[in-house]
């Protein structure tokens, strides 16, 4: 989906300079954008994601009532090289103390982000999530799973009021049956036709597996709204013989459906927005900081922490017995393994992945879907636990340990590839999302 935008001129036709400008820009942008015919500055708009500026002259000043008819964001691109040209800034500073939303990107690939975020925004009225489910919280580990919040009825409400997401709920169950009827002979073609890294994976745990893959591909073959899945697969984990860290990663590969461990909608709904805005690699996974101690390294049987410098500003990153999930594409190591989690099958598999060391951004939605907490820190190395719940994990650094712990919104984290506070600061308000980031650092 491409971002729909209107361009305004100032004068009663367009000019040369303005003309040529709009014919760069499309050139462009032509992969992120469609374009309406230009229309006149203070004249009726159509339904449109924004207006652009290709060109912005001093009549800007005297023309402000004309601006208050515009209802949309307002982008500047007035540079030939698809930025804002540095003699507006006078010019997009002033339409900003008039309360006006206006972005006035400073690098092409800027402008490539907020135009995705603006398709985005519009893509998303006319998405759904699936999530199989049948009594969550009720099941494996009922203490822990009773207390999140991503299974109320107001979160998914809340989503669906703010983003326009449809939050679609199927029964675990049935879908445990269907995926127990798959044909033998569907599995045996699957598995000849993908190639897929494994060690010590035995083949009734790839078959279990492939088999649930097929199964989740019938259900949504042909609906391409669906843009995000999930499964209570930890907390009802009696229904199934298998996990489903492969059906996501292989649903990813082919169809870009995003995926949400144990069924969490607010890491799944974070994922989805940074990812196809950013286009960055991204995860989600256990976050454990080193002050917590005790309490958190006891869920991954593990007797201390690694012994390093500043632990107070270190986090583990694990989650089912490795990193996390993460898709192959996304990787720079990638294997299927066993389980490690007593909770699930003994013929379940895991996903043992890394993400390079070096610089990652953690990421997450609020609760009340208003604000995105960003912290910039650095993935140091991994740290391998044998006989625990953290066969491999990730060493986290972050800015500031103990303000990060007053910040945190869940025990679930998103995790990016790269720094992208910056970018993030100039798209959120496109969402309605303000940023959290101000306190983070030393």
């Amino acid at each position: 989906m491409k971002a729909k935008l209107i361009p305004l001129y100032f004068k009663s036709e367009p000019d040369e300079e303005f003309n040529q400008h709009l014919n760069i820009l499309k050139e462009l942008f032509s992969e992120e954008a469609d374009w309406f015919n230009p229309i006149q500055l203070g004249k009726k708009l159509p339904e449109a994601d924004a207006v652009i500026f290709p060109q912005i002259l001093g009549e800007a000043y005297r023309k402000i009532d004309d601006f208050y008819t515009i209802k949309l964001p307002i982008l500047v691109v007035t540079s030939e090289f698809g930025t804002v040209s540095m003699w507006d800034w006078e010019i997009v500073s002033f339409l900003k103390t008039k309360g006006f939303q206006v972005y006035a990107p400073y690098s092409i690939e800027m402008t490539q982000k907020l135009l995705k975020c603006l398709a985005l925004k519009r893509e998303m009225k006319s998405s759904k999530f699936l999530i199989y489910q049948e009594n969550p919280g009720e099941g494996m580990q009922a203490s822990i799973f009773k207390r999140f919040y991503w299974w109320e009825n107001e979160c998914t409400e809340l989503i669906n009021q703010k983003f326009g997401v449809e939050i679609l709920r199927k029964s675990l169950k049935q879908l445990a049956e269907k995926v127990e009827n798959i044909p033998e002979e569907e599995v045996a073609k699957a598995k000849n036709n993908l190639r897929i890294p494994m060690e010590n994976v035995s083949d009734r745990a790839l078959q279990n597996a492939l088999k649930l893959y097929l199964a989740v591909q019938k259900e949504i073959e042909g609906d391409v709204t669906i843009k995000g899945i999930g499964t209570n697969c930890l907390n009802e984990s009696y229904y199934f013989n298998t996990t489903p860290c492969l059906a996501w990663d292989l649903l990813f590969q082919e169809k870009g459906i995003m995926w949400a461990c144990e069924a969490d909608t607010l890491s799944l709904i974070t994922q989805y927005i940074l990812y196809n805005t950013l286009g960055t690699p991204i995860m989600m996974s256990n976050v454990y900081p080193f002050l917590m101690g005790m309490a958190a390294l006891k869920h991954e049987k593990i007797d201390s922490f690694p012994e390093i410098q500043d632990p107070d500003d270190h986090l583990l990153i694990a989650h089912c017995g490795y990193f996390g999930f993460i898709p192959r594409s996304f990787s720079h190591e990638w294997k299927l393994k066993p389980k490690v989690l007593e909770i699930v099958h003994e013929d379940s598999t895991a996903i043992d992945a890394k993400f390079p060391e070096g610089k990652v951004t953690l990421a997450k939605i609020d609760p009340s879907l208003s604000s995105l907490l960003i912290v910039e820190g650095y993935l140091e190395k991994y740290v391998q636990y044998p006989g625990s719940d953290c066969r491999n994990g990730a060493l986290i650094r972050v800015p500031n340990g103990h303000l990060f712990m007053n910040k945190l919104y869940s025990h679930h984290n998103c995790i990016l590839i790269g720094h992208h506070r910056a970018e993030l600061e100039v798209f959120a308000p496109i969402l309605d999302l303000g940023i959290d980031v101000s306190t983070l650092t030393k």
